[in-house]
């Protein structure tokens, strides 16, 4: 990699991790010498920039382009726009496609070229005086192109303009802004490529300062009995995600229908790619349940009127609300409409705000280059019947646990890791959140034997992602020892955490569970009891652990049959010992160190000994692993008839008669 690249890459990423400058997979940067431009693959975010995300183009097979005649029809013209992009390809560049504005790149005769889409200037570009205040703020000497729609329309206009610029001024701009886009910059070093940009912003600010007093306002725990049911509703076969966000700007346009109207139009292409052209309002939420009816009564017009379901809805006094198919892709249209409010907010300061014409949005809706660009963002989605569905799991930081809820979320759902020991739950939560997928990992704190911390952490996780799907209660404590050796606390604290808290998780789980049932009555949901084999027969010097564990199997029954008509199922998993976990094998505090003391095991006089003991009980010969439990709690969300059932995994230590 020469020093050029590494200096675009390095450019890329510092524009790109700043939310002011770029949203998404928006903005573009390049680097040319004499023969060869880079420029940044499309769909490609500018903050995650690398090498193999920049795609080399012969300069001169570019040339070309601006000398052919291409089709009169939209369509076919821009197919063979890209067909020629692709054909100046020096090399495989790992399949990626070159962004549709190379052209663009390739005219301006400066060595770095950055686009990016700041706020602070959209809000001058999508005003209806942009071009005399862009002159007045700037000078002559930037050049000004009013919107024209993107592709090679736009590269034909402009490089009319910039013929024109080199006649007047003997060299080409370094600054170009795009009416209801954005600006180029141009210069020969990335260091001016900086100062420029940084000027421009000083200038503007100096003006119309920057906002920077956003407050963010407290979630309204009414929403826990209304995102459930919209999630519902906007769900077709696979369930949605709903993001919310509620701060002092969004709260200033929410407050009626003509507030909302200054922010209810798209102004730039981001806003249509991410979050479509229109978006629905509910002016009145005096109780979840007026809420749910507005909701359902505007749902048909919408989709009548416009073709598509909402992207976007507004709630008053509780802030804007996202729907989309996964939680990076939820979380980008929240960012782009959040955008969207502050250009609007710049744009009214500068004299109002101008509209895309009907024709500029539909464009920009039926591109093929933006809908490519936007599958782009998506890629790495795990299809699978699970992927985007969200569960919980209880005691998820250590052993079975925190295998589940890895497991999970490899299968690109969004987990919730509760759990009391909080360093090892972020622990966990981080390396997660690392990858690539576009799930989620979260971590709460909860203590399961106390039912407030159970309903918090649900009203979390219906905050986070709009409703629950999957309840793995597999929180656990064991505290093995006889009649003559336990302690009343200790029973109690043992019934408490293995009992009571997966009474807490099915009481406060099944209540999102019901609410999306109502608006979707064929939809299933589960609640998983992570039990044990002692749930299924005695365990000599156990009971209290065991006693517990024969009650949830009671609890798995008695529930399924109270939540069958809600298709709510309700199982139980028994797996035999896991022996590689730190239940059995902490040399503190497992299992093998507390059987060995309390002479549980006959004769055994080290860990080695209890260990073969109780693998010599196995006919299949080992241990419980996690990918044993794994197959069993699959089965059990993928089928849609068992219910009620404890299902063990005990290879044959335990076999049902």
């Amino acid at each position: 990699m020469n020093q050029e690249i590494k200096e675009l890459i390095e450019i890329s990423g510092f524009y790109g991790a700043d939310k002011n400058f770029v949203i998404a997979g928006g903005g573009n940067t390049s680097y040319k010498d004499d023969q060869t431009i880079w420029v940044k693959a499309s769909g490609l975010p500018l903050a995650e920039l690398t090498e193999d995300g920049l795609v080399a183009l012969s300069r001169q097979k570019l040339k070309e382009i601006s000398d052919r005649t291409y089709s009169d029809d939209t369509v076919i013209r821009e197919e063979q726009v890209k067909n020629d992009l692709y054909r100046s390809i020096v090399s495989s560049s790992h399949n990626r496609r070159p962004s549709v504005e190379t052209s663009l790149h390739e005219m301006i005769r400066y060595r770095f070229v950055v686009h990016l889409h700041p706020t602070i200037i959209n809000g001058i570009l999508c005003s209806r005086n942009a071009k005399s205040t862009i002159l007045q703020l700037f000078g002559e000497k930037v050049l000004f192109v009013q919107y024209i729609d993107p592709g090679y329309t736009l590269f034909k206009k402009l490089e009319e303009e910039i013929i024109h610029y080199r006649t007047k001024y003997s060299n080409d701009p370094k600054i170009i802004f795009l009416e209801n886009h954005g600006v180029f910059v141009g210069a020969d070093t990335i260091e001016e490529i900086r100062s420029i940009n940084s000027e421009i912003i000083a200038t503007i600010e100096n003006k119309a300062p920057y906002i920077s007093d956003i407050e963010q306002l407290p979630y309204n725990p009414v929403l826990n009995k209304v995102l459930p049911g919209i999630r519902m509703m906007l769900s077709d076969d696979k369930p949605k995600i709903i993001r919310c966000r509620h701060n002092t700007l969004i709260s200033r346009y929410y407050t009626n229908q003509q507030e909302f109207q200054k922010i209810s139009h798209p102004l730039i292409p981001d806003t249509i790619v991410y979050c479509k052209a229109r978006y629905m309002f509910i002016d009145h939420p005096s109780s979840a349940e007026n809420i749910i009816e507005s909701v359902k009564n505007q749902l048909p017009r919408f989709l009548n009127e416009y073709g598509y379901l909402p992207k976007v809805i507004i709630v008053k006094d509780m802030g804007i609300f996202a729907i989309d198919e996964n939680y990076a892709a939820a979380e980008t249209v929240l960012d782009v409409f959040e955008d969207l409010i502050r250009i609007s907010h710049y744009a009214l300061q500068w004299g109002g705000i101008k509209l895309l014409t009907p024709e500029q949005v539909d464009f920009i809706d039926k591109w093929e280059v933006e809908n490519y660009r936007h599958k782009v963002a998506r890629e790495g989605t795990i299809e699978n019947k699970l992927a985007g569905k969200v569960a919980i799991v209880t005691g998820g930081a250590r052993g079975f646990g925190a295998g589940i809820a890895e497991s999970l979320y490899r299968l690109n759902l969004n987990v919730v890791i509760a759990d009391l020991n909080e360093e090892a739950g972020l622990a966990i939560v981080s390396k997660l959140n690392k990858g690539k997928l576009s799930g989620r990992a979260l971590f709460v704190k909860t203590d399961v034997s106390v039912p407030e911390s159970v309903r918090d952490m649900v009203t979390l996780t219906v905050a986070e992602f709009g409703g629950l799907d999957l309840m793995v209660s597999n929180a656990g404590i064991l505290r093995a020892g006889g009649l003559d050796e336990m302690e009343p606390d200790v029973f109690t604290k043992t019934t408490g955490v293995n009992y009571n808290g997966y009474y807490y998780c099915t009481k406060y789980a099944s209540e999102v569970m019901r609410l999306q049932n109502q608006e979707k009555p064929e939809y299933f949901t589960d609640i998983i009891q992570i039990n044990s084999k002692s749930g299924l027969r005695g365990s000599n010097r156990n009971f209290g652990y065991a006693g517990a564990k024969f009650g949830g199997i009671g609890l798995t029954q008695s529930f399924a049959m109270e939540l069958a008509p809600f298709r709510i199922k309700v199982n139980a998993i028994c797996p035999g010992n896991f022996y590689e976990g730190p239940l059995w094998s902490d040399p503190h505090t497992g299992l093998f160190v507390q059987y060995l003391k309390t002479g549980k095991v006959p004769g055994a006089k080290t860990i080695d000994d209890v260990r073969k003991y109780y693998e010599d009980q196995v006919p299949m010969r080992r241990g419980c692993r996690l990918e044993d439990v794994m197959k069993a709690l699959l089965y059990i969300v993928d089928q849609e008839y068992e219910t009620g059932q404890a299902v063990p995994v005990t290879g044959g230590q335990v076999m049902l008669g």
